[in-house]
């Protein structure tokens, strides 16, 4: 199979300049890390930050996400986070190398319309932005065990005048042969996978991979510590990611019946998207 990615060159990907990238390194990353955790806090307290705030009460979750997205909070604390730190920087380029893979599989999929199921999909960011961009009809089931993201997502498929091509459902994704009105073309599980362990992934995938026509395709992403900050995020947000290569999550989720397996990887090097296939086997 072509695994050629088209258009990349076109996507408005986040990158620092020279003199960012050595402050970070020599000085933001080393305060960050090791600068007393209580003051830290304090300091974002005292700044009313909005994602250190969300991050506290669900570490890594859709409001926190949205906000480092967006890239435009209200608060001068949050400007520093979201501007200035590689990890929502990356985010960023995720998100936008995520949409395009995605709607590149829409466009390339035989079906119509075409199917995408996207798992632990908080409010559908990536999705709703793919389907955007996609050129070929294409309807989404968004699946999360929270539905807190829903209102929020519901919205912005409107403003995208995509409200009748999702649907949304709080279950376990692995009870999904019993949620799906057709089998999926495109499963999208990017931002999850970080967040769970190694049987749970398998766990996940082998029942998604029931539902799965042979040839459909699996997108998640994986997460190194390039961004230098993972202490930081660990004693201050308690945010507790688990970092693994490209290859050791091709290797669990090829546990599943999945292989033919292309990584690429968004500028910081903090995210590679994966795409996979779902085998004959």
């Amino acid at each position: 199979m072509d695994h050629a990615i088209k258009d990349i060159e076109k996507i408005e990907f986040e990158q620092p300049g020279l003199l960012k990238r050595v402050l970070k390194t020599a000085v933001i990353n080393p305060f960050a890390n090791y600068m007393p955790s209580g003051m830290l806090k304090a300091l974002l307290r005292h700044g009313n930050s909005e994602l250190a705030a969300a991050n506290w009460k669900d570490p890594g979750g859709w409001r926190s996400m949205v906000i480092s997205y967006e890239g435009n909070p209200e608060k001068f604390a949050d400007r520093l986070l979201v501007n200035g730190g590689t990890v929502p920087m990356a985010l960023r380029n995720r998100r936008r190398l995520g949409a395009h893979l995605l709607a590149e599989l829409i466009d390339s999929s035989k079906s119509n319309p075409v199917h995408a199921l996207c798992l632990g999909a908080g409010p559908g960011r990536i999705i709703i932005d793919a389907m955007s961009k996609a050129k070929s009809d294409c309807h989404a089931t968004l699946v999360d065990l929270n539905s807190d993201a829903f209102e929020y997502g519901k919205k912005i498929a409107s403003e995208a005048n995509l409200a009748d091509k999702v649907r949304f459902i709080q279950a376990d994704v692995r009870d999904i042969d019993s949620l799906l009105e057709d089998p999926p073309d495109v499963v999208k599980m990017i931002g999850i996978c970080e967040y769970l362990t190694d049987d749970q992934i398998v766990e996940i995938v082998t029942a998604t991979a029931k539902v799965m026509p042979a040839g459909a395709a699996i997108v998640f992403n994986s997460i190194s510590k390039a961004h230098g900050t993972d202490r930081f995020f660990r004693r201050v947000f308690g945010l507790n990611m688990n970092h693994r290569s490209p290859a050791q999550l091709q290797a669990l989720i090829g546990q599943a019946g999945f292989g033919d397996f292309n990584a690429t990887a968004e500028p910081l090097g903090v995210y590679h998207v994966v795409v996979g296939r779902k085998t004959d086997a």
